[in-house]
């Protein structure tokens, strides 16, 4: 049970409302209640929000890339450099890091994460013994933190547009359409040991890393479940599909596929008006990526076209550089106040920009991430954040303007506890494993090192 002195329900704003869950679910909202003995008692309560994008493993080159080379630096020379560092990640490795990356994402007030896993064998590209090995470990770091986890097994079969050979870097990637759906019966296998939210879905990976008739046979193997892909983050990609395809990305997405609810097109960065309309309509998931698409210089996504044509929108920390909700949120604003020269820029009509951003991605990365939820409602999954309004960055807002102040005055230390579907793995604004996760940590980024 939890009472909250405030929460942000489904139907608007709240006061002494007690929440009672059972089986990770919300079983009654009551209002205007006192507390109880046995209750968790918090300040204010939010739906919490689904990071919808994440390469865990990529966490443990932050900071190593921002030296500028010879030339123009690029997501190009950023990637081969990440190729260079995944040679040398152990399956110990690839635990520890996920493991601290999800409480990191716990910490920051997120309840669940859509790990993108790409990384499927060893160095030099030979499968393990148990070609799920490395699903398996990240199943190990979600089960250890207690995150919802939505896997999503990657298939990345070519180099590049034009089906060309994987590059030495792409090895660890690699899987014909067979050897991957085996990979992904085996991680549903490892996510099945997991609560009942935990779930499994696929990731072609783009469409440069797939082929028409690849990523069709994928998508026939599958008859539910989240599907994301990565599209239209660089305009060199956008120009490689077009020559090879006959059309830009999303445009070819949306014409040859049954693009619908269940999918999140990642980044989808470069699109003309034409295709931002079509790509909201279609009912999918934008995952977008603020931090590491500032970081990587994809450039602005096209926010106000897509939110009037009634687009649905999701964040994620993708590259890990920097790891925090609000961060995620204030950038997405302020790429768009930065491009048109304005502010207020992500809200149709008028309305608070801070509610627009953190209400609608609260409930596109629920879609994304298959768990129905998003919002504070009997029967909705209890993925639920605590933030405390008396913190100075908060104290002198009114309710209202509460969601304002979380996106673009206060930092992630105003999260004081958070639950995924009812667990709670945040409490007072620590981890309750952040020691043991920690140090494991430090231990395999010593060993990492060490082998560079």
């Amino acid at each position: 049970m939890i009472f909250a002195k405030h929460a942000k329900l489904s139907t608007g704003w709240a006061s002494d409302v007690r929440l009672i869950v059972a089986d990770g679910r919300i079983a009654s909202v009551e209002k205007n209640q006192k507390p109880q003995a046995e209750d968790v008692i918090v300040d204010t309560v939010l739906p919490a929000l689904g990071n919808l994008h994440s390469h865990s493993f990529q966490r443990a080159m932050a900071g190593m890339t921002e030296y500028r080379m010879a030339g123009k630096d690029s997501f190009w020379t950023w990637r081969d450099l990440m190729y260079r560092f995944t040679a040398n990640l152990t399956p110990e490795h690839v635990e520890a890091i996920a493991a601290f990356v999800f409480l990191e994402m716990q910490e920051a007030g997120y309840a669940s994460v859509g790990e993108f896993h790409y990384l499927h064998h060893q160095p030099g590209g030979t499968p393990y013994d148990d070609l799920g090995e490395l699903s398996s470990r990240i199943a190990a770091a979600a089960d250890l933190t207690g995150i919802g986890l939505t896997h999503l097994p990657v298939l990345y079969t070519y180099g590049g547009a034009g089906q060309s050979p994987l590059e030495a870097g792409q090895a660890r990637f690699g899987n014909s359409v067979d050897r991957f759906n085996e990979l992904v019966a085996l991680a549903e296998g490892a996510v099945a040991q997991l609560p009942d939210d935990c779930r499994v879905g696929i990731a072609p990976h783009s469409l440069r890393a797939t082929s028409p008739d690849d990523l069709m046979a994928a998508l026939a193997a599958r008859t539910s479940g989240p599907i994301h892909l990565h599209i239209a983050e660089q305009p060199k990609e956008v120009e490689d599909i077009h020559a090879w395809l006959g059309a830009r990305p999303v445009e070819w997405l949306l014409a040859n596929t049954a693009v619908n609810e269940d999918w999140c097109l990642i980044h989808a960065t470069h699109m003309t008006e034409i295709e931002t309309v079509n790509m909201a309509k279609s009912g999918v998931v934008a995952g977008l990526c603020p931090v590491t698409e500032a970081n990587l210089g994809d450039g602005p996504f096209n926010g106000p076209a897509y939110l009037n044509a009634g687009g649905v929108f999701g964040v994620g920390s993708d590259s890990n550089v920097l790891i925090s909700l609000t961060e995620e949120l204030r950038t997405l604003e302020y790429s768009q106040r930065l491009r048109d020269i304005a502010r207020n820029v992500m809200v149709v009509g008028e309305g608070s920009v801070g509610d627009t951003l953190y209400s609608g991605a609260a409930k596109g990365g629920a879609q994304a991430l298959g768990r129905g939820t998003g919002e504070i409602s009997v029967g909705g999954l209890a993925d639920l954040v605590a933030i405390n309004s008396a913190a100075p960055s908060l104290c002198a807002l009114r309710q209202d303007q509460l969601l304002d102040g979380l996106v673009f005055a206060a930092k992630d230390d105003v999260v004081t506890d958070v639950w995924s579907a009812g667990r709670q793995a945040v409490q007072s604004g620590r981890h309750v494993k952040r020691d043991a996760i920690t140090a494991a940590y430090r231990s395999a980024m010593k060993s990492l090192m060490a082998s560079l």
